[in-house]
């Protein structure tokens, strides 16, 4: 049983029976209640504030080792960085360069991508500075080996294609000239033998009787056969692909139709003396993509480095043209 309280009452000067009620009661909880929780939120900020728990140490050591791990990448994506830079440069100046096609440009390899809110995801996050530029990184070196895996696929089928391309090049002299005397006037500025005037000659000169066998000087496809009493008089070209056309003019005859496949040392035509020629002889052009170069830079199956040193000797001594 409760016991029961009294209170003095003046007024009846007697001793009158007093209960506490339900809302003093519910009040005075809830003051008590309150300065506890009030109490005890303090002592929990400050147990936070100034003492780690278990757990808390192994989130702290947890994310410094991830740190580390970040930045040990960073090292290892600078390293990849260098050697894909290497192998990069080996790409465009040897690999490109032996099978003769253009580097790929500097502004495709390091070309942009993604936006400026491809990263903020990350901004939120600890040390996201840090994080932000690694992830960049990455998507830099991944981009790169992309790049590169696709030009090693083109140079592997370039390398495929290697064997045809050496087959298709005008790499020998267009008719029997193993003792280097039919070499007659070369590339470069001659007098014309008709207008007697100084003029380039785009090609390399060849004298032999009428009828000399005249070979093609790389595998390809008879691009044309003409008959002219001027100019060239009767000529053929063959395209040899890959940027390479060869010419052989004033022949006497052809031993070769228009469309007509052939091998590299086949007897195409044989050496006359039409169109505006003054004596029976072979002038031969090489083109490379359209633009006339000097044959003979092409001689290399032909001629050991002393003959090719000759060779250059005898055609610019011809201060002539036959043509």
């Amino acid at each position: 049983m409760p016991k029961k309280k009294y209170r003095f009452n003046p007024e009846t000067l007697s001793y009158e029976q007093h209960g506490v009620s339900l809302k003093e009661r519910l009040t005075r909880f809830l003051t008590y209640f309150s300065s506890s929780l009030a109490f005890a939120i303090v002592i929990v900020i400050v147990i936070i504030n100034n003492y780690e728990t278990p757990r808390t140490k192994e989130v702290a050591r947890e994310n410094q080792r991830l740190l580390t791990q970040v930045r040990l990448m960073q090292k290892d994506l600078q390293d990849i960085e260098k050697v894909l830079d290497d192998i990069q440069q080996r790409d465009d100046n040897i690999y490109r360069v032996i099978f003769e096609t253009e580097p790929i440009p500097s502004t495709i390899r390091k070309a942009g991508f993604g936006g400026a809110k491809k990263y903020a995801h990350l901004e939120n996050l600890s040390n996201s500075e840090l994080i932000i530029e690694t992830a960049k990184k990455l998507d830099i070196v991944a981009k790169q080996a992309y790049i590169q895996s696709k030009s090693y696929d083109e140079v592997l089928n370039l390398a495929l294609d290697k064997e045809k391309m050496l087959a298709a090049i005008p790499a020998i002299q267009p008719l029997s000239n193993q003792d280097l005397k039919r070499t007659a006037s070369g590339w470069g500025f001659r007098i014309h033998p008709i207008y007697k005037i100084r003029k380039f000659h785009y090609g390399m000169d060849f004298t032999a009787p009428v009828g000399t066998e005249v070979y093609s000087t790389g595998d390809g496809v008879v691009k044309d056969v003409v008959s002219s009493k001027v100019g060239y008089g009767k000529y053929i070209e063959i395209d040899h692909g890959y940027g390479y056309l060869t010419l052989y003019a004033h022949l006497n005859d052809f031993n070769v139709r228009k469309g007509q496949k052939v091998k590299r040392g086949e007897i195409i035509g044989f050496v006359g003396n039409t169109g505006t020629s003054t004596s029976p002889h072979l002038h031969y052009e090489v083109h490379r993509n359209g633009t006339a170069v000097n044959p003979q830079n092409y001689y290399y199956m032909d001629l050991t480095p002393a003959e090719y040193e000759r060779m250059i000797a005898l055609s610019s001594n011809m201060g002539q043209s036959f043509d």
